[in-house]
């Protein structure tokens, strides 16, 4: 499978399943939203004390499974994982990058500062997938 049809094909079907690889090396998979920027960088929104977050530290390597809404056609993009340091003020590049993803995914939020300072509080990071493999069916639903 071409990469490049498999990041077009992450664009339009946003919702995906993320691996990432524990201490003992079996996979942890966790329902994500993620949106891919025009640079072909998947971005996805985690806190810093889950288990994706450590994982993701410790190994700098992911997959992400995506699927069509009917569920026959998929891929899955292989990845290395960049990580944006935690959420720390209001005002920060993270912050600042964390705006980026939501209007990207979700569109306009009712109360920017009250976001933000969500953000911060939840410990937010952004994910950001470097794919380098992919493999799937594409399939038209």
């Amino acid at each position: 499978m071409e990469l490049n049809d498999a990041i077009d094909f992450a664009r339009v079907n946003t919702h995906s399943v993320l691996t990432t690889i524990r201490r003992n090396g079996r996979p942890q998979l966790s329902n994500v939203l993620h949106n891919v920027d025009v640079n072909g960088i998947v971005r996805i929104s985690i806190t810093a004390d889950r288990a994706k977050y450590k994982n993701l530290v410790r190994e700098p390597w992911a997959a992400l499974h995506v699927s069509q809404p009917d569920f026959y056609g998929y891929v899955v993009l292989e990845a290395r994982a960049e990580l944006s340091p935690v959420a720390g003020a209001p005002d920060d590049a993270t912050v600042d990058e964390l705006v980026e993803y939501y209007r990207a995914a979700v569109g306009e939020h009712d109360d920017w500062d009250a976001f933000r300072a969500a953000m911060v509080s939840d410990r937010r990071v952004i994910v950001r997938l470097h794919p380098d493999r992919a493999y799937g069916m594409l399939r038209l639903s």
